[in-house]
């Protein structure tokens, strides 16, 4: 049997013996919008829970609008073009908007890389486009402290705006529950002071910071917690299919219109399982997430609830642009020379996790789970080594010599990686 998974810019072919019982776990077919462009002007004038755009911007001395940056494909060219219209028509001057890459702590998109990510030459020409930097200091504003004890600062350019307005894509996410809406705010364009403290083990160790929770997530909760201490704002949502074609576009205030998409994300982004396997093969959904390990990780963590205890989850990631920060390649040293026990033990006190080791501590989460096995073609020897999983060159062979260790022919296959979570289930 031959199954295809995400894989870089294409599709990795993996043949499996046919003596295996292999199941394919994937989204059910989604109702695609025909015109995604009216879909997107209907939105804008018939938002959730606030008014329509024109209406606000007609207000407005200054906008600002949030993309993400590279790692998510966000339709920017259907959402980026009439929202910039808009705010123009009502009679804001292109001087007064500007679109913000909210890298939260990740590299700034530029060039023709940025280009890319807008999606829309003219979105481009007309307004300025700029990045988030979460340690330039002067850019940020202090809202306060929550609840928890988060100090909360946002890039001034945001929350200094009038009209301040979030897109992004709503898709599982292995921390916050789901992606989109008050994520890509907070920690989208925070100072690096808050997105460490709400990115330490005390939030991550939550058994509620997980895929597709909401309730009980605390750092959802604290996500929700600064959406009010900023004094609210407006939402774009999309969600896409498995070939990234747009299933869901909607506007209106940020927690409200944020919900709806979760709605309808999940009745498609999570998939109900009967049993748990030995063997699991899954890909880290293909370019861009796939371009790092450090985002390889969401890849191992999405099937985790269908993986039996001891069992092997086997990932496919290209690895383009190779390990990931120099932050994270030094927590992943730090795993490799410590082990997992004394990892977890060393940041469990600390009151601000240090930049990107939160990812390898969520490689925790598979590493307890059972045994991670990678294929890449990707990483250079030194940065294989420091991934703390087993390598393989061959995925077809991994699997084989996986169900034959467990003695169970039973395999499942994840094509799209952590944008679908089978959640286990079992039959009445």
């Amino acid at each position: 049997m031959r199954v295809h998974l995400n894989y870089g810019r294409g599709r990795q072919a993996v043949d499996l013996p046919d003596a295996l019982d292999v199941t394919v776990i994937a989204k059910q077919a989604m109702p695609l919008l025909a015109d995604p462009a009216c879909a997107m002007a209907q939105a804008l004038a018939r938002p959730e829970g606030c008014p329509p755009l024109a209406e606000e911007a007609a207000r407005a001395r200054r906008a600002c609008i949030l993309i993400c940056d590279f790692t998510r494909p966000v339709p920017n060219g259907v959402i980026l073009p009439p929202l910039v219209r808009t705010l123009l028509g009502a009679g804001m001057e292109p001087a007064q908007i500007t679109v913000l890459v909210a890298t939260g702590l990740h590299r700034p998109n530029e060039g023709d890389e940025l280009a890319a990510l807008v999606g829309d030459p003219w979105v481009l020409e007309t307004v300025r486009v700029e990045n988030h930097f979460a340690r330039a200091d002067a850019d940020h504003v202090l809202l306060g402290t929550t609840g928890r004890g988060t100090v909360v600062r946002l890039d001034r350019r945001f929350a200094d705006a009038d009209l301040r307005i979030a897109t992004g894509l709503v898709e599982p996410h292995f921390m916050a529950g789901w992606s989109g809406g008050r994520k890509v705010i907070a920690p989208g364009v925070a100072h690096a002071e808050t997105i460490t403290t709400f990115h330490s083990a005390r939030f991550m160790e939550h058994p509620n910071c997980t895929n597709c929770v909401l309730e009980g997530n605390p750092l959802h909760e604290e996500q929700l917690e600064i959406m009010a201490m900023l004094g609210g704002a407006r939402a774009v949502n999309s969600v896409i299919d498995d070939e990234r074609r747009i299933a869901f576009l909607n506007y209106g205030e940020v927690v409200a219109s944020h919900a709806s998409a979760v709605r309808f994300a999940e009745g498609y982004c999570t998939v109900s399982v009967d049993r748990r396997f030995n063997t699991v093969l899954t890909s880290a959904a293909g370019y861009p997430l796939d371009a790092t390990y450090y985002q390889t990780v969401k890849g191992m963590v999405g099937p985790l609830d269908i993986l039996a205890p001891g069992g092997d989850l086997i990932v496919a990631s290209a690895c383009s642009e190779g390990f990931g920060s120099a932050h994270f390649a030094d927590a992943q040293r730090r795993l490799v020379a410590d082990g997992p026990d004394r990892f977890l033990e060393e940041i469990s006190g600390k009151s601000h996790a240090a930049i990107d080791e939160w990812q390898t501590e969520m490689q925790l989460r598979p590493m307890r789970a059972g045994t991670v096995h990678l294929f890449t073609e990707g990483l250079a020897p030194e940065e294989r080594a420091l991934t703390g999983v087993r390598m393989t060159e061959s995925l077809g062979d991994a699997v084989t010599k996986s169900a034959a260790r467990h003695g169970d022919p039973r395999v499942a296959v994840i094509p799209e990686g952590p944008y679908v979570v089978p959640v286990h289930r079992p039959a009445a």
